[in-house]
């Protein structure tokens, strides 16, 4: 394994590069053939295939499609499952082929037919899902599951192994062992794996154990503490001979403030005139159910604490709370209405937010805003909970990306501070690209589930990582 390790990045190259040609062969097919020739007629000889107009049009459509795809994780064999990787492709081949189809308009001075285009994308839809299998399979053929042991320091490491136990194709956790062992032994037994799960641990002996694979070659695999997180987003320093790292701490400079906001504001006005007929039709809906209000409003957090008003449609039923008690929305809620499920699930219930986005509350891309209630339930055990209001809120965040709606609130802050210590307008156009893809993925929806409820709050505290060290099943 260690030896096939060197050719992991070539191997996954090499498969983009041939889907990448595939691609754009049959572009190549598709433009000779159905559409070069009525641009020659129009507009002269200089449209002939092999002329350098025709070999720009090919590599602008390969790096639109690379760079879309990519922003997709369209790319990423032996990474995504093939179903998601297949919808990955799917989402790159959609959004290629209508930057192409304005391409091609142009060049024609008015709307070219698009039945070609049409047909082009659904036998690209075919390539992708034979080339994902294919690759897929040739990956986990070269690269099998390693087989893993599991360091922990508290019984959170079952979820953990519950999580990566669901890809069964890409890690096999074939043991556990406790910190409460002796570190002797615990580095005995991890020589017998190829890789290490350190969960959960004390930072001294993790620290120890971290030395000890590094010098032994061994993949380790590390929960982070907030502390580290916090860390990653650190400048490296050399104005000494001491090495140091900078932790700013200070989010966006004030050029990137100002282009954000920008941003924010052109896409909420173009967002509001292209979604305004879906929430016409969304607002009806709700409205003919059960004749009560449209919207509703709750006070949610923002940019330093500040509390402001979010708006949303109407999911639930009328007075869901009437009893006062915040609660999150757990699996089945009977409190969501029919309409509700589907709006939820489309994500149209957030719609209304791009009246935020305006009014300058929100931006498209920040840690999603909590209830001040529910915010101070979670910093009773979860200090550092107050860390993600130093960004302003978001209609989508890194969180939702890269979680789930049921992601425990621990592992949801984590997410946050990484974006908040990593911020770029770059990586809120990938977020924003990514949140098109969760959208076509039915479990990032979950709610919580009752028992994730009722254990938040013992699961998540910090300072409990050594106090729980039963025997973690595998």
């Amino acid at each position: 394994m260690a030896n096939k390790e060197q050719f992991k990045r070539l191997i996954v190259y090499i498969a983009s590069f041939v889907v990448i040609c595939c691609m754009a062969f049959c572009f190549i097919f598709v433009w000779h053939n159905l559409y070069n020739t009525n641009f020659g007629e129009k507009i002269g000889e200089d449209y002939f295939f092999w002329q350098k107009g025709n070999i720009l049009l090919l590599v602008v459509y390969m790096l639109v499609y690379t760079i879309f795809t990519k922003s997709f994780n369209g790319f990423r064999i032996g990474y995504l499952k093939t179903a998601g990787l297949i919808g990955s492709q799917i989402l790159g081949l959609l959004a290629t082929n209508f930057v192409t189809y304005l391409q091609l308009s142009l060049l024609g001075r008015s709307l070219v037919d698009v039945v070609p285009l049409l047909l082009l994308t659904v036998y690209q839809f075919l390539l992708a899902a034979i080339w994902a299998a294919g690759a897929n399979y040739v990956y986990s053929k070269i690269y099998p599951p390693r087989k893993m042991i599991i360091v922990y320091g508290n019984t959170n490491a079952r979820d953990l192994v519950t999580k990566m136990s669901s890809r069964v194709d890409k890690y096999m956790i074939c043991s556990s062992v406790s910190i409460t062992e002796d570190l002797e032994t615990i580095k005995e037994k991890i020589l017998d794996f190829e890789a290490v799960i350190i969960c959960d641990v004390p930072s001294n002996l993790r620290n120890q154990i971290l030395k000890f694979t590094y010098d032994k070659s061994i993949r380790t695999y590390i929960t982070p503490k907030i502390s580290d997180v916090i860390l990653r987003g650190s400048e490296e320093i050399h104005l000494f001979d001491t090495p140091l790292l900078l932790s700013r701490n200070l989010g966006l400079s004030f050029e990137q403030r100002v282009i954000k906001r920008a941003m924010d504001l052109v896409m909420a006005l173009i967002c509001f005139v292209i979604a305004s007929p879906f929430m016409l039709v969304t607002a009806l809906a709700i409205k003919l159910y059960d004749r009560g209000p449209v919207l509703y409003s709750q006070e949610r957090l923002t940019l330093n604490g500040k509390i402001f008003k979010v708006y949303k449609f109407r999911s639930m039923i009328v007075d869901a709370e009437k009893d006062g008690v915040a609660r999150l929305a757990k699996d089945n809620d009977s409190r969501i209405t029919p309409v509700g499920k589907i709006i939820r699930k489309i994500r149209f219930d957030e719609l209304p937010q791009l009246f935020n986005i305006l009014k300058g509350d929100m931006s498209f891309v920040g840690p999603r805003p909590e209830r001040p209630e529910i915010a101070k339930q979670y910093e009773e055990t979860i200090p550092e909970f107050s860390y993600r209001l130093k960004a302003k809120a978001g209609l989508t965040g890194y969180a939702q990306v890269m979680g789930k709606y049921n992601t425990t609130p621990y592992d949801k802050l984590k997410l946050d501070l990484m974006y908040i210590q990593q911020q770029s307008i770059v990586l809120d156009i990938r977020i924003l690209l990514l949140t098109i893809k969760t959208i076509f993925v039915p479990d990032s929806t979950e709610g919580v589930t009752a028992d994730t409820a009722a254990t938040d709050s013992h699961k998540l505290t910090p300072n409990s990582e050594t106090k729980n060290k039963e025997e973690v099943s595998v």
